[in-house]
């Protein structure tokens, strides 16, 4: 985990516990800053310290940070870079900031990347109990986990996949566009559509694979189409979206609709709603 890290930003990890660490941005220029247990601090040689003592990343570190963790060939993840990300070889998803550059109305390259935000994917065994028990006990009805970013969605997805696979025996399809959803346990029950936009890898699954339960992050406006007709399919659909409420929802296919607590706690439920219900 993390090797494509420079040396000298690697090292400072050695002092802290890795098992709490969820992000790292990296900027060039400015001072190293991490996600430890919820909570953001400046990372220093010898650890969590002030501004004044943090570790100020190279330009050069920012630009060898994301050719390691390309794997050395940005060809082979073009698409990915495009859209803003690139998936290292740990599950870990770099987020880059830069100057995007356009081509015949679309995206063809970020160049002169100084920001990175690097998403470190971590498995909470257990942490998708409470919503298990809230919605699924009874029948696999589909849902949506809601909150803004960096609140545990993921996390709950990919334990909520274990759960219903150890527990059920059911045909689960994971459709996985960033890499993320899948560094973990999915359970023996579990087949992965990686890197793939959601409208093709839905379409692809259903046809072929035969699932009982799509689970796929992070729901865009476009994606809403691919979610209907697997469910007007029979097959029930676990996902996620920044989003914070039901009301906030823009297709209303869903059965259950569980918003998290805001807080840090990953998988706390702030409030569910049931079809047909106030919540």
């Amino acid at each position: 985990m993390l090797e494509f890290l420079p040396q000298r930003l690697y090292g400072a990890l050695r002092n802290i516990n890795l098992n709490l660490l969820y992000e790292m941005r990296i900027r060039a220029g400015k001072p190293l800053r991490v996600n430890v247990d919820g909570r953001f601090s400046f990372l220093g040689g010898r650890g969590i310290c002030g501004r004044a003592d943090a570790l100020v990343p190279t330009a050069k570190e920012v630009e060898d940070t994301l050719l390691a963790a390309c794997g050395y060939s940005l060809y082979a993840v073009e698409n990915e870079l495009r859209q803003g990300y690139v998936t290292a070889e740990g599950g870990e998803r770099v987020g880059i900031a830069g100057t995007v550059v356009y081509e015949n109305g679309a995206v063809h390259a970020v160049r002169d990347v100084t920001s990175l935000c690097v998403r470190i994917p971590h498995e909470i065994r257990g942490c998708a109990e409470e919503i298990y028990a809230g919605c699924l006990t009874e029948r696999l009805g589909s849902l949506i986990i809601l909150a803004p970013p960096g609140e545990g969605k993921t996390t709950i997805l990919r334990d909520l996949c274990r759960l219903v696979s150890a527990r059920t025996d059911r045909n689960i399809l994971v459709c996985d566009e960033r890499g993320e959803l899948s560094a973990g346990d999915l359970g023996a029950t579990s087949d992965v559509i990686r890197f793939s936009e959601k409208e093709t890898a839905f379409t692809a699954g259903i046809r072929a694979m035969r699932p009982d339960v799509i689970v796929t992050d992070e729901l865009l406006p476009k994606d809403y189409a691919a979610v209907r007709r697997a469910v007007e399919s029979g097959i029930a659909v676990f996902a996620s979206a920044h989003l914070r409420d039901a009301e906030d929802v823009p297709e209303k296919l869903f059965e259950y609709y569980v918003s998290l607590d805001g807080l840090g706690r990953v998988g706390t439920i702030r409030r569910r709603t049931e079809v047909g219900r106030c919540g």
